[in-house]
């Protein structure tokens, strides 16, 4: 019985990610690589979100040729969670460097708003909104996939 429990609170996590079409996004706000407070909002059409390192390198390489403002024109934002990055490593090397990117990285240093949402490591989870609602979902796991969905999306 006492397992039971154990296994029942292991997944409340998990089971608590689902998120359906039509679901609203609670409010949250993340600093940026140049410590710039964002909060999501109405605007936010499209959030990207990679929950390790090789989600970014993802993110990384659809963005590689883009020029500044590529993400802002698509109603878009990409959420990196750098939870397990080691505080020193993060401070030294890996965000005065994400500072020469030409998109803006939110930060969850805690993991409090990636792991709102499903997604698997190694992947970019894309959710698409209107008026902070879900629209739809998708993941990609290939950065030219990722690219050109991202040339396909146009802010109304």
């Amino acid at each position: 019985m006492k397992y039971a429990i154990a296994l029942l609170f292991a997944l409340l996590p998990v089971l608590a990610q689902a998120l359906e079409t039509g679901d609203k996004l609670a409010p949250w706000t993340l600093p940026d690589q140049h410590d710039q407070a964002y909060s999501l909002g109405p605007s936010t059409r499209i959030l990207l979100v990679a929950r390790d390192m090789d989600g970014a390198k993802l993110v990384k390489a659809a963005l590689a040729e883009q020029p500044q403002g590529y993400l802002e024109a698509r109603g878009a934002v990409f959420v990196a969670d750098i939870q397990r990055m080691p505080a020193i490593i993060s401070k030294l090397f890996a965000i005065p460097a994400m500072r020469d990117y030409s998109y803006r990285v939110l930060l969850d240093r805690d993991g409090q708003v990636a792991s709102r949402y499903p997604g698997k490591e190694g992947q970019v989870l894309w959710l698409q909104l209107d008026n902070a609602s879900l629209v739809a979902q998708q993941e990609y796991a290939d950065a030219n996939a990722l690219k050109a969905a991202l040339d396909q999306a146009k802010r109304p």
